[in-house]
């Protein structure tokens, strides 16, 4: 039994001596890390106090130091940032759908600022701003060079007040100048409507009251629609949909999906991942679901594409979208102001990262520019807009009855408004057109 014991404290003995040989060297390294660190505080205290004595103006401190500590924040990645106490507090305002504004979701690229999208029925949206627009100035100061909050800052103002940007915009030669009228923003976090028999759920933004909203807006179509059983299906559309909370992102997969994992996310740490899966049942009750995306839907609205799509729940339609595949945590901090740091990536059920990536529609559909239409078009589709029945003379069909014939006459109405919808809404037609397809192959129940 000594014998044991011995050979036990021994290998102990052993492998303290090993470890001592191994950490050595990282204790050394890490003081002298320590030290490089503290002399580069002491440089930034050096600095701090030449501009506070020697720059050409007086400058406040404090704003010294929130530049510094945004300067420290967003060299990380675009996304994370400090949040001074009034844009903290418009951040909490923007989580619950309302605050002033142009009515667009930016991102920061090669020194511009980049329109992640547009918000539906906001100032941006009715003044032709598109996902993909650069921002080069704003009321002709150039933002190259600014940080993102500070750009943002150059484009906030009084409700009512006019603001001049410059945007840069893919296949238009040169700049062009949009003037804006600043607004206040209220989000309708999601529309819904009845588009012949598919239901469409138009989801703007994840706030609080998100999934509320889609829960009751799909609750009222279908009770207009006259029940589920007359129901084709669903579009969830997400495009144009710049994201938002997590939680919020979570319940919309969740809702039309009965089992699986929605998404997880993994930090740097392994302890700090999460992973959230679904709860049963389906609001959809099994019916088919077409999602839309395209450049414009990011973070949120890529968890649930991505969750809907690797489940098998969704064919997604439309052009790949934005790629923010980043969790960003904000963090309350002393004196009323907060930081947005980026925590996590997360990573859709199969286990992709969409980050820089984005996810590729199941579907390529392009949103082709709407022409002009001339009145020489018109003429041309009235010229040919004739058949039998309007012929002098012709005549009556005799063979089908009254209630026949009205339905025929319903089913062309719908086939005209598809049609009028194409020009519209390409996109959405493409989707309509495909959940009509799957229910001509789903088996008529007896």
């Amino acid at each position: 039994m000594k014998k044991v014991a011995m050979a036990a404290i021994g290998g102990t003995l052993a492998g303290i001596v090993a470890t001592t040989q191994l950490v050595g060297p990282l204790i050394a390294q890490e003081s002298a890390h320590s030290t490089n660190v503290y002399e580069q505080l002491d440089l930034f205290g050096d600095i701090f106090e030449r501009i506070r004595a020697q720059y050409v103006e007086k400058v406040d401190e404090a704003d010294l130091i929130e530049a510094a500590i945004d300067g420290m924040l967003t060299s990380l990645d675009p996304h994370s940032s400090y949040l001074s106490p009034d844009d903290a507090a418009d951040m909490r305002v923007q989580t619950r759908g309302e605050f002033g504004g142009l009515g667009i979701e930016v991102t920061q690229e090669d020194g511009f600022v980049k329109v992640v999208s547009p918000i539906d029925g906001t100032p941006a949206m009715e003044a032709g701003i598109e996902a993909g627009d650069f921002i080069t100035h704003v009321d002709g100061e150039s933002v190259l060079g600014l940080t993102l909050d500070k750009a943002v800052d150059l484009m906030r103002g009084p409700v009512g007040s006019e603001i001049l940007i410059t945007v840069v915009r893919e296949g238009e030669a040169e700049p062009f100048d949009v003037s804006i009228v600043r607004d206040t923003i209220t989000l309708t976090a999601v529309r819904t409507r009845l588009q012949g028999d598919a239901v469409v759920l138009r989801v703007t933004t994840f706030n609080d009251q998100t999934y509320p909203n889609l829960e009751e807006g799909l609750a009222e179509q279908i009770e207009a629609a006259g029940g589920m059983e007359k129901v084709e299906g669903i579009v969830l559309d997400l495009r144009n949909n710049p994201g938002g909370l997590l939680n919020q992102a979570i319940r919309v997969s969740d809702a039309f999906l009965d089992k699986g994992e929605i998404v997880s996310t993994r930090g740097r740490k392994p302890e700090d991942g999460d992973r959230y899966n679904a709860t049963p049942g389906d609001l959809a009750e099994g019916k088919p679901i077409v999602v839309l995306i395209n450049g414009g839907s990011a973070s949120a609205s890529e968890i649930v594409a991505g969750a809907l799509q690797d489940h098998r729940r969704a064919i997604v339609v439309g052009t790949k979208s934005f790629g923010k595949g980043s969790v960003q945590t904000v963090m309350p901090l002393r004196g009323d102001g907060a930081m947005r740091l980026t925590t996590a990536r997360y990573y859709t059920p199969s286990g992709r990262s969409i980050q820089a990536l984005g996810v590729s529609p199941d579907i390529v559909v392009e949103q082709p520019r709407r022409p002009v239409a001339t009145e020489e078009d018109e003429e041309e589709t009235n010229v040919f807009n004739r058949s039998e029945a309007d012929l002098r003379g012709s005549l009556d069909n005799d063979s089908l009855s009254e209630d026949e014939v009205r339905q025929i006459e319903e089913d062309r109405a719908k086939a005209e408004a598809a049609a009028k919808l194409r020009e519209e809404d390409y996109q959405l037609a493409y989707a309509i057109d495909i959940l009509k397809g799957l229910t001509a192959l789903t088996p008529a129940k007896e």
